[in-house]
């Protein structure tokens, strides 16, 4: 057998100290990733459960340029594979570069060789120009496998990982007897959580097998590590294969020509639809053999991902990354889903979503008006599905009270939104096209800038399948596309919702421009398309709205990252008011972003009525009071003192703390609070007028429950989420803020330099009247 073992030394002492037993590392990685045996992941989202893996380093990986290695990379790749490793998993690395680095090695002593030799024979210490010959691969190899294996020995030291080398040839697999010897030493290796390193032996390699490459027959010709990777991982029995490359991943032509798509899942028989570019200037593969090998692993069993192993930005998490199941390079799957992938549904809305942008505005106003209709019409349908959601929520114990509130639809539900979106409909009429401005820049040239669509937004939404119409209503009266991702927990209901949707557009041949995204894609994912998607809109808890904002990969997020409200009660507040809107803002929707989280007292009013009156009130209510560091310091006995004066409860709990002013009061929603709504109660209008134009938020009230910021409340017929940005749209986003401008510019041949120093033209800049219901 042409394998060759070389095990690191570690004595028996060290490996007790590391308190990793082979057994119990073999019985946790079986508990812990369990799958079926002999047939491959369907889904990105399955890959967490690869229990056995085996990662392929291609040349353009390895190496640096033609001759040398990338260090780096290769440090991110081994950090990857140990961490991985101590999960339990078992891990195989099928590596490339020992020809590059045996290259760079005999270079080295040949230009070494050359100098000595020269300056022995000049007697001079100037040396004449030396060229180094053409290196032999076998050569190289031979030179640099040594190296190679002493560099992955040292950097996987460093996570007290062991490794071991070896090198196979065609007849290691097709000689049935050295086959069944690699399989068992490979085996043993990783019973021992060792970690095998393995190389075509390049030094002796003969020629690939002629007739059986890749026929998917249960032989495959080792031309390349490529197929090297396959046929191990088969012959393993490995849950997944990671071929490392220099492109992202599989593109449908050669990734330089323009238009070239990348290919997030591929699909037996999808290999018509490709066209392959040249391969790699280093290795012997390129992309056409990576694609065959991987469908030849697929057909065996194992999973396969291609993906870029030299991007400096993802190499060190791109490992870790596609084990998670996170959106990296192509994977090859053999199960096709029914439908569209979300690639394919978001161009399907841009193109249609234009197409509604050019509808006349009485158009979309009765595709809105239409779906009001069917909201009324198919009630008994929707609160059928609603059911099943929330029976399934309910048993599961998977959803929190505030949540489950959230989901619940009922017909005074429907009818609100019902009255909302006919509200809508009206205002739709004068959206997009509407002339914001216009001015004679000079003689019969003239500018208008105009409201147009953002283009193709993501809203991602939790549990309230009532946002679905809101929001698709929102995207039709300002002619944006509209990708919507609900919540699991409400995929009954957003089913049919989407469907009414979709049967109000077609009225006028526009269905497409809003689709619901029902595959397994994960949200960090969606957020990765920048080039597709235009704005992201969370509606949800600030948890979910923190995580897209950190996912959104050079795509906005209009959004709160949490509804922290508060409610001042003024020394000169009238009591009957102070309990009504305390009562309303905390106990009426306490799940609602805009419901109050802390509740401020002027120091005066402690030991008063009014106070006596508040505590009552919230126990009456059953609300859980937590107190803030100063009202605790005035008590003998105190609720529970709060963790963080910046809590977002969500449900029938408050914080109570005590200010010495009104300014007090202001500091306080500053250092604290999220800039969503904040409330004052007072008969000062004095006192009231400086709390409204200090305090910095979305929405500031006096005298009002901080449960009135809300799209319809304000008017608005509907809202995408409430802003607490300070660029663009804020408070309740409702039609305006979808819209953006752009300028329009009519002349008659008019150019710069008429309006040199030299030119015949002058500039006037004149204001024009906007034209009588704003469009043109």
């Amino acid at each position: 057998m042409l394998a060759r073992l070389a095990l690191c030394s570690r004595s028996p002492s060290r490996i007790r100290q590391s308190n990793v037993c082979p057994v119990s590392i073999r019985a946790f990685a079986q508990a812990k990733f369990p799958r079926p045996q002999g047939k491959s992941l369907a889904y990105r989202s399955e890959l967490k459960q690869a229990k056995r893996i085996v990662v392929k380093l291609g040349s353009a990986v390895v190496t640096r340029d033609e001759c040398g290695l990338a260090l780096g990379r290769l440090a991110s790749i081994v950090e990857q594979v140990a961490m991985l490793q101590n999960q339990g998993r078992e891990m195989l690395i099928v590596t490339s570069g020992a020809v590059a680095f045996g290259k760079q090695r005999l270079r080295h002593e040949i230009l070494l060789s050359q100098s000595v030799r020269q300056a022995l024979h000049s007697g001079q210490n100037q040396l004449k120009e030396m060229t180094v010959p053409v290196l032999e691969a076998r050569a190289c190899a031979a030179a640099g496998q040594s190296g190679l294996m002493a560099l992955y020995e040292t950097m996987f030291t460093q996570y007290s990982t062991c490794t071991a080398q070896i090198l196979v040839t065609n007849l290691d697999f097709h000689d049935e007897q050295k086959r069944r010897n690699l399989n068992s030493t490979l085996h043993e290796l990783l019973r021992m959580n060792i970690v095998p390193i393995i190389n075509t032996n390049d030094a002796v390699v003969p020629p690939p097998v002629p007739n059986s490459d890749l026929q998917g027959g249960n032989v495959i010709s080792i031309k390349d590590n490529d197929s090297l990777a396959a046929r191990l991982a088969v012959e393993m029995k490995a849950d997944l294969l990671i071929a490392l490359s220099d492109v992202e991943g599989l593109y449908d032509r050669p990734p330089g020509i323009d238009d070239a798509k990348l290919i997030d899942i591929f699909y037996p028989g999808d290999q018509q639809s490709i066209t392959y570019g040249t391969k790699s200037r280093v290795g012997i593969g390129g992309m056409e053999a990576k694609v065959k090998a991987a469908l030849w692993a697929l057909q065996g069993g194992t999973s396969v991902v291609i993906a870029n192993g030299t991007h400096p930005k993802v190499t060190g998490h791109v490992i870790t990354d596609i084990v998670e199941g996170k959106k990296v390079g192509t994977f090859f799957s053999e199960v096709k889903p029914a439908g569209p992938t979300v690639e394919q549904q978001t161009e399907m809305a841009r193109h249609a979503g234009r197409a509604l942008a050019s509808l006349d505005p009485e158009q979309r106003g009765e595709i809105i008006c239409s779906l009001a209709e069917l909201l009324t019409e198919k009630k008994d349908e929707i609160l059928s599905a609603n059911k099943r959601d929330m029976e399934l929520a309910t048993t599961s114990g998977r959803l929190s009270q505030p949540l489950i509130d959230r989901l619940s639809l009922s017909t005074a539900k429907l009818n609100s939104l019902a009255i909302g979106l006919r509200q809508l409909a009206v205002s739709s009429r004068d959206s997009v096209g509407r002339v914001l401005r216009r001015t004679r820049v000079a003689n019969n040239l003239e500018l208008e800038q105009i409201t147009v669509p953002i283009g193709v937004l993501l809203v991602i939404f939790e549990s309230r399948p009532d946002c679905l119409p809101q929001v698709s209503a929102l995207a039709i009266a300002s002619g944006n596309a509209l990708l919507l991702k609900g919540g699991k927990e409400a995929s009954n209901t957003n089913r049919i919702l989407h469907q009414l949707t979709q049967e109000a557009l077609s009225i006028h041949g526009v269905a497409d421009a809003i689709q619901l995204v029902s595959t397994r894609e994960e949200v960090e994912d969606l957020c990765r398309l920048d080039k597709l998607i235009d704005l992201i809109i969370p509606r949800g808890s600030s948890q979910l709205v923190r995580t897209i904002q950190r996912a959104a990969k050079g795509i906005p997020v209009l959004g709160h990252s949490e509804g922290v409200c508060h409610v001042y009660i003024d020394s000169e507040a009238a009591i009957d008011k102070a309990i009504d809107i305390v009562r309303d803002s905390k106990c009426d929707y306490p799940a609602a972003c805009n419901a109050m989280e802390t509740l401020l007292i002027h120091r005066d009013l402690l030991r008063t009525p009014i106070f006596d009156q508040l505590i009552d009130l919230l126990r009456t209510e059953h609300v859980k009071i937590h107190a803030g560091p100063r009202f605790a310091s005035y008590l003998t006995f105190s609720p529970s003192e709060v963790k963080s004066l910046r809590t977002e409860y969500g449900d029938l709990e408050c914080c109570i703390e005590v200010v010495d002013s009104m300014q007090d009061a202001v500091d306080h929603i500053h250092k604290y609070g999220s800039s969503h709504t904040d409330v004052i109660v007072t008969e000062s209008e004095e006192t009231a007028e400086q709390f409204l134009q200090q305090v910095d938020s979305a929405c500031v009230f006096w005298n009002s429950s901080s449960r009135f910021a809300d799209g319809y409340r304000f008017g608005l017929g509907a809202e995408v989420g409430i802003s607490t940005s300070r660029i663009h749209a804020r408070g309740p986003v409702g039609l305006e803020g979808l819209l953006t401008t752009k300028w329009v510019l009519r002349g008659e041949g008019h150019t710069v330099a008429d309006f040199s120093e030299q030119g015949s033209m002058k500039y006037l800049h004149e204001n024009l009247p906007v034209p009588q219901g704003g469009f043109n």
